[in-house]
């Protein structure tokens, strides 16, 4: 063949010819290399052919083993300017840093070695440079550990393990939308508060419904659980707030201060002695202070409260808690925020900011400082922050774009932005709002700087979670049926689960909260499931019905002059009757093995477990037998 030919190079086929003749391959060295002897050309331009022995002779400079020790030489000479991810191994297959290929422009930021991840910087491992690539890998972190004694978060967790946290069960519960959710303060127990004026307790471990607390004859419309996790407290469309045993599930209070519906309602985290604080704001544009004993834990009848109806229809629409509980910050539909004090005697207004002009529909005190960021219906966010005897802010405005390539699709879908929620990361380093033209903004909380717009939901978001202590991390959920996990730190997506009902379309998601470990997240929709999520199997969720009712869930009750109620059938109170079975959505009684998932009913024989039960004129299941 020609030397010429294109794609042929005689003298590498002859090198590896070489090779292989050295090696167990010597036949094969002789067969290959016959046909692809260059032909010997004479003084007159003849060509001759010539035998591989011949070819051998005339290169008796060429080594056997020429070609092996040219390949031992480039990765030397190729790791002193750019080295390999893992020193000292070589290879002619490698990829990436281990490529013989490999070029400078391929990588943009200069490899760390092991020792430098064991540098600690203000106590702790230095943060990896923006453009790094992948995080360290799991010996630099290791190695790192043992050296120094401790790790940083986000290279032992990078936030791509957040793609494995699955649905592991969706339970009908409720017969109506469930708007609010809630965990327990040791991430044990679910609380759901639903449109059907009921509000139940589920296990997280294994989906279990514990028990329904029932007694509001309206919507459920916030819930809260205090921070010594003994009680539980519901507000409502019936202007009652309910407070329950977290231990026996026996109601402890039934609080009427509110002439409208309950809009929020938040423990104060503020300890004085044994005093503590429950507040409640409602859409006749008040808010209560009740007061409460720790150790008794009986309720003043009677609250501490606050008219700010500064013209008719006026509503408190939303609170919040400073970290140390000293503070509360409301929103309301006059466009005004106002500060109380809880630091005295009583409650008392310290402040009203009247910068917005529209609604404020969202306020949310950071977590670990003094500042708080506030959302409003006049397309703008603020930061308060208090200095020299007042409240400066800094604005937010929602018509900021992005500038360069990372700008979000859909930013002008609609003409009058609004800012629908608002979210703190867990350090505060950063403020996520959501604006009603179905964005994510993301702002660096000290300059005001927008850092990304996350684009992805199609329809107007009210949820936006922060994980609990992983700052990189945001959840967010929108009457789209989309629930979206975020990298805030990256502006991306890691996740994104589409709540869709077999037979019924999508249900559009309005409530989600993180347990307190961050292991799990538990979502509710519109047509009265929960939604629960997390890490590893799900075995202990296939082990419960879809559909989980207690034959009582719906039974009448009747009120005394307190509003405390009583079952109207057996005359006792809810907490005090035997165990319920447990149905499906039509009232029909599940099988015995699953009547054991019901807290008493563990240990009971079969016979036991077989509810004797009639059905009444509209459907609604009682006992034949007590």
């Amino acid at each position: 063949r020609s030397r010429d030919e294109p794609g042929r190079d005689p003298q590498l086929y002859y090198l590896i010819a070489r090779f292989l003749q050295s090696g167990p391959c010597k036949k094969s060295a002789q067969v290959s290399a016959e046909p692809l002897i260059p032909r010997r050309l004479d003084w007159q331009g003849k060509e001759h052919r010539r035998s591989f022995e011949d070819l051998v002779a005339v290169n008796a400079h060429i080594p056997p083993d020429y070609l092996l020790r040219i390949c031992e030489r480039l990765g030397p000479l190729l790791d002193k300017e750019i080295p390999q991810s893992v020193l000292g191994v070589q290879t002619l297959l490698g990829v990436g840093r281990q490529s013989l290929l490999r070029a400078a422009k391929d990588f943009r930021h200069t490899l760390w070695k092991g020792s430098a991840f064991a540098a600690l910087h203000r106590g702790r491992p230095p943060e990896l440079p923006v453009n790094y690539g992948k995080p360290p890998n799991v010996v630099h972190i290791l190695s790192a550990r043992q050296l120094t004694g401790c790790g940083r978060f986000s290279h032992l967790f990078p936030t791509s393990t957040y793609q494995h946290m699955k649905m592991h069960k969706r339970i009908l519960g409720h017969l109506s939308s469930v708007y609010c959710i809630a965990f327990d303060r040791s991430g044990r127990r679910i609380f759901t508060g639903s449109d059907d004026c009921l509000v139940k307790i589920w296990a997280t471990d294994d989906g279990r419904l514990l028990s329904t607390l029932r007694g509001h004859s309206a919507e459920i419309s916030d819930m809260a659980v205090n921070y010594e996790n003994t009680l539980l407290a519901a507000g409502s469309c019936d202007k009652v707030v309910r407070v329950w045993c977290l231990r026996t599930c026996a109601p402890l209070a039934v609080l009427q201060g509110h002439s409208a519906s309950i809009t929020s309602i938040q423990f104060s985290p503020a300890r004085k002695g044994t005093t503590r604080y429950l507040t409640s704001t409602g859409a006749d544009g008040t808010i209560c202070f009740w007061q409460w004993h720790a150790s008794t834990m009986k309720f003043k009848d009677r609250p501490v409260k606050f008219a700010e109806r500064s013209r008719p229809g006026v509503q408190i629409s939303c609170s919040s808690f400073s970290s140390g509980g000293m503070f509360i910050a409301t929103g309301s539909t006059d466009h005004v925020i106002r500060i109380y004090y809880l630091g005295s005697e009583s409650p008392e207004k310290m402040a009203e900011l009247e910068s917005h002009t529209d609604k404020v529909v969202a306020v949310q005190f950071c977590n670990n400082g003094d500042r708080f960021v506030s959302g409003s219906r006049d397309g703008t966010a603020r930061i308060w922050h208090y200095h020299q005897h007042d409240w400066k802010s800094l604005v937010l405005d929602m018509a900021t774009k992005m500038t360069g390539n990372n700008v979000a699709s859909g930013e002008d879908k609609v003409t009058k932005l609004k800012v629908t929620m608002v979210a703190w990361d867990r350090y505060d380093a950063t403020v996520i709002t959501a604006v009603n033209n179905f964005l994510l903004k993301v702002w660096n909380s000290s300059t005001g700087q927008l850092l990304h717009s996350l684009s992805g939901h199609d329809d107007e978001v009210f949820v936006l979670e922060a994980h609990p202590f992983d700052q990189r991390i945001v959840l967010s959920a929108g009457h789209d049926g989309n629930i979206f996990v975020w990298d805030i730190d990256k502006g991306t997506k890691i996740r994104n689960y589409f709540n869709m009902i077999e037979g019924q379309g999508h249900g559009a998601v309005f409530d989600c909260k993180f347990s307190p470990d961050g292991q799990h997240f538990a979502c509710t929709d519109s047509h009265g499931h929960l939604l629960l999520f997390g890490f590893g199997c799900n075995k202990y969720y296939e082990k419960i019905p879809d559909q989980m009712f207690f034959h009582t869930d719906y039974r009448p009750l009747i009120r005394d002059a307190n509003n405390y109620v009583l079952d109207e059938q057996t005359q006792q109170a809810p907490h005090l009757m035997p165990p319920p079975f447990l149905v499906d959505v039509d009232g029909n009684p599940h099988p015995t093995r699953f009547q054991r998932l019901v807290p008493g009913r563990e240990n009971c024989k079969d016979e036991q477990l077989i509810p004797q039960l009639g059905y009444v004129a509209n459907g609604i299941l009682s006992e034949a037998h007590e």
